[in-house]
């Protein structure tokens, strides 16, 4: 307790800016999901509530997701009902407590550097081109459409588009407005004050944004946001008219096929989801901490129990509030409980006040979280260290903004497994030509996958030469390497080829046929 009383100075502040985050990407995945916005609510608070207290990772935000949308929305209508729905996140945090118990959280270990890099600045380049139209004024969609191609049958941008050829003035202002104030914040003088590490930035961008509005309403009513331009959160009379709100989970049908399908798939995806966001949030983390995996199953998995009985919507670990948490300068998951707090607070006290917000503030918001995660400087870093890992960063950019993260993320890793293995081709066997004498040397493992090269090798070496083949620092030489070896020593000697065979121990003379060959000094 004492320890998190002394990180509250960092971790009050970026919950607020948390809080804020988070608010509109409930409300957004909830309707981009086909449910009723305060199911969006109550994940984010479970996320936040429960998953926070639970999960082993200190800097990781839960709620629901965007990668999850088309699940859900395909998932409440082959079910035809949202309590019926319900059943299948229980039953998915079910599956999800048991695959941290079998210990599946090893998965994220196996993910390249370069690939989660690269869904990072995927990321924030998503944030910014789908914050563009809230920031212009064009709200036609909800904040939670995070994939390429949308619901819609419109694109990324095709939105940005729309959202240039139907501006608002009044939400450029206000968006304009918030982002001077971050600016403004991130100077060195403004962090260097005590004072203004307890007054988040974006906290004063919403406020702004509600105070221009309402100035706009009194003395310029042609740029005053309203309607679709400003958050929107159901009202509810009192506290308990909020809990008689929520759906509850339709047990009776458990018998049907659809539910535990639809049960698996949610589970496997929301858990491939949370192993990408921790091992990417681990890689921004300032304090370089590694979060137990498994642990985070298990913390998924009783989040989702309990979202699931409350009514909400399936949670995960999300990388956008993940990452808005680490730029914020959270130090421990203090910042990600007291967020989902504010959420609960926020909907049961003040939900007409969150309903003075303008999307463009939140959007400023957003835009600046984007651009932390995709600079131009990363960009560089992973140029200046070679094509291996630039290019399966860059893939798994591209792949990412054009279709959807896991898909993207998909697609990265077999472009950074296709560079391993290439790498693994050019190192595991050394080639050199000295005079008419010709070295072909063994790495440490030599596998089937080096059998191509081996032969090419081959073929390069000229009749009535010699060859020396090296197999002194081979801890390991598959049966096909050993085969084709083989052969080129049986057939050498129509060719006039001296082969020579250099071992690490008499014991390695096994791995070949001898024929007596000396070996060359």
């Amino acid at each position: 307790m004492h320890r998190f009383f002394k990180t509250a100075g960092a971790d009050f502040p970026a919950s607020v800016v948390v809080f804020l985050v988070a608010l509109p990407l409930c409300l957004g995945v909830a309707v981009a999901s086909d449910a009723a916005p305060v199911t969006g609510i109550v994940a984010g608070v479970v996320g936040g509530l429960i998953v926070g207290l639970l999960s082993g990772s200190q800097l990781s935000v839960s709620g629901p997701a965007a990668g999850l949308t088309a699940i859900v929305a395909g998932g409440i209508a082959k079910l035809q009902s949202y309590e019926v729905f319900l059943l299948s996140v229980v039953l998915a945090g079910v599956f999800q407590l048991g695959l941290g118990y079998l210990k599946a959280g090893i998965i994220g270990d196996y993910i390249p550097n370069s690939v989660i890099k690269g869904m990072l600045a995927a990321i924030g380049l998503i944030l910014i081109l789908k914050q563009i139209p809230h920031f212009l004024g064009y709200d036609a969609d909800p904040e939670g459409q995070e994939s390429f191609l949308q619901p819609d049958k419109k694109n990324t941008f095709t939105e940005l588009v729309e959202a240039i050829l139907h501006p608002s003035l009044g939400a450029i202002i206000v968006g304009l407005a918030g982002s001077a104030i971050l600016l403004v914040f991130e100077r060195p003088f403004i962090k260097s004050k005590r004072i203004f590490q307890w007054i988040p930035g974006p906290l004063l961008v919403v406020l702004s944004g509600i105070g221009l509005n309402y100035w706009f309403g009194r003395s310029l009513p042609q740029w005053q946001l309203q309607g679709d331009h400003l958050v929107v959160l159901d009202v509810f009379a009192a506290p308990a008219a909020f809990f008689r709100s929520l759906p509850q989970p339709a047990f009776g049908q458990w018998l049907q096929p659809a539910v535990w399908t639809t049960a698996i798939t949610l589970a496997i995806v929301a858990s491939l989801e949370t192993l990408l966001s921790i091992e990417a949030v681990d890689k921004i983390d300032p304090a370089k901490r590694i979060s137990p995996t498994n642990r985070e199953l298990k913390a998924q998995g009783i989040g989702n129990i309990v979202s699931g009985l409350l009514g909400g919507l399936p949670v995960t670990s999300v990388i956008v509030r993940s990452s808005a948490n680490v730029t914020a300068g959270a130090k421990t998951k203090l910042s990600a409980i007291l967020h989902g707090l504010l959420l609960l607070s926020a909907v049961l006290f003040i939900p007409g006040l969150l309903n003075l917000i303008p999307k463009a503030s939140l959007a400023a918001i957003l835009i600046f979280t984007g651009y932390k995660l995709a600079k131009v400087s990363l960009f560089k870093e992973y140029y200046h260290k070679g094509m291996t890992q630039f290019l399966p960063f860059v893939i798994t950019v591209v792949a990412i903004l054009f279709t959807d993260l896991l898909v993207g993320i998909m697609v990265g890793i077999l472009a950074g497994l296709y560079f391993v293995l290439q790498s693994n081709f050019k190192s595991a066997i050394f080639f050199i030509k000295d005079d008419e004498r010709y070295l072909i040397r063994f790495r440490k493992e030599v596998s089937f996958l080096n059998k191509g090269l081996l032969k090419k090798v081959i073929e390069k070496i000229p009749d009535n030469s010699a060859v020396l083949i090296d197999a002194t620092k081979s801890e390991f030489i598959d049966r096909d390497i050993i085969d084709l070896v083989n052969d080129f020593i049986v057939n050498a000697d129509t060719r006039g080829i001296r082969v020579y065979l250099k071992y690490q121990s008499n014991d390695a003379r096994s791995f070949f046929e001898d024929k007596n060959k000396r070996v060359m000094q």
